[in-house]
């Protein structure tokens, strides 16, 4: 039996980036041989087993051969024969398709330290075409590696699964799942412009693919490009540090200028309506946790009265304020608040401003809470009019807020 380190671990490890977790690979061992070791087994369609100590995943080294369309169609083989290079060679890119023995020996059988010193994100076999899962990997690496380059032939061979087929099989959990970590990674723009360098953008999300040559009007925008500004606006929500919810909000901001017929072309007059409308059936289709599809939805249909608070009378902030539910939830529209200003900092020579309008909204929301509602209805003789009456008490609050604001 010998074990080795492998994949992510060594590849953080050579780039001088923290390791956050450790996997490992054993060679000439037997699932009942890891068991007697004290090995629990977690693996479902492999022998995968914890560390009774370290909690850490050891995997017997294991080949893969492709039986059925998709990730899930294949039959994974396991003998104390697999060497550690056949178990290497299975793996998705040669960055992580390095292993290290116990005595420190790096064993590199493909390349990978060669790739990681040029910072190109190369497969390591033909059968990388086997599992369209590798698409989304490699498109997430490269949102999180921003000075990596897609080799050429890696992105060929991406295209050529795409033509095939091979992304339409894509679950939607899995689809989501590495989005989303896409979204959470450093530069997440880099993530969704390899998708649609590969044509996969459009088969996943067509809804954002035809963005790219919308123009906008160039005193908003000085970017024009639709898709050139959403890019902006993801790449903010990273630096801006937002959660998952706000940055997927930021994604799908601006769906409805996709929509907008020709002849208004560069004006998007309501497409915040046909934005939200759009958001519905792609967050039923990706299987969207709720609550990313509410901060999307929310910020698709509002962030343009968002950023026009200062134009807007006070009772139609408190009316966005209750739209948004706001008042009983504070949190989830500090979210909203962070991805409209992503969305407002996402512009050429923008980046460096001050999204004034969130502070104006926090002040709102501020008056709009400290309103007694209880008071206001235990004053009010009809209780049938106790709604309006609270309403009419937040109207003033926000007035008395928006005038010495003014002042």
């Amino acid at each position: 039996m010998q074990t080795y380190c492998v994949g992510g671990a060594i590849r953080d490890e050579l780039l001088g980036l923290p390791v956050k977790d450790r996997d490992w690979v054993v060679v000439g061992a037997t699932p009942e041989e890891m068991l007697l070791a004290g090995f629990k087994p977690v693996g479902r369609d492999f022998p995968v087993f914890l560390h009774p100590e370290t909690r850490e995943e050891y995997a017997l080294a294991r080949t893969e051969r492709k039986t059925a369309p998709g990730y899930a169609g294949f039959i994974f083989h396991t003998d104390p024969g697999v060497t550690l290079e056949d178990d290497l060679a299975r793996r998705d890119l040669t960055i992580n398709a390095i292993a290290r023995a116990p005595d420190g020996t790096l064993i590199d059988p493909y390349g990978g330290r060669a790739d990681l010193q040029q910072k190109l994100l190369r497969h390591v076999a033909p059968a990388f075409a086997e599992d369209p899962v590798r698409i989304l990997r490699v498109a997430r690496f490269a949102a999180r590696y921003a000075d990596f380059s897609v080799a050429p032939e890696t992105l060929v061979l991406m295209q050529q699964m795409v033509a095939n087929g091979e992304a339409d099989a894509l679950v939607a959990e899995r689809v989501w799942q590495e989005l989303a970590n896409g979204l959470l990674e450093a530069q997440p723009s880099r993530m969704f412009e390899t998708l649609r360098a590969c044509g996969a953008l459009k088969r996943l999300l067509p809804e954002l693919d035809c963005l790219w040559g919308v123009p906008q009007r160039a005193d908003f925008h000085p970017e024009i490009d639709t898709g050139v500004h959403v890019m902006m606006v993801i790449d903010m929500a990273a630096r801006l540090d937002l959660s998952l919810p706000a940055r997927f909000a930021a994604l799908t901001h601006d769906l409805g200028k996709g929509t907008t017929p020709a002849e208004v072309l560069p004006r998007h007059t309501g497409h915040e309506i046909r934005s939200a409308a759009l958001l519905e059936p792609l967050c039923t289709r990706l299987r969207v946790p709720t609550d990313c599809r509410d901060v999307a939805r929310l910020v698709a249909r509002f962030h343009g009265d968002l950023y026009r608070v200062a134009e807007l009378r006070p009772e139609t902030r408190v009316k966005i304020l209750e739209r948004c539910d706001a008042l009983r939830r504070p949190a989830r529209f500090a979210e909203v608040l962070g991805a409209c200003a992503a969305d407002y900092r996402g512009r050429l020579g923008f980046a460096e401003r001050d999204y004034a309008a969130a502070t104006l909204w926090r002040q709102a929301l501020a008056a709009v809470q400290g309103v007694d509602a209880g008071a206001v209805a235990r004053a009010c003789d009809d209780p049938a009019q106790i709604p309006a009456r609270v309403h009419e008490a937040r109207v003033k609050a926000v007035a008395a807020v928006t005038s010495s604001a003014a002042l």
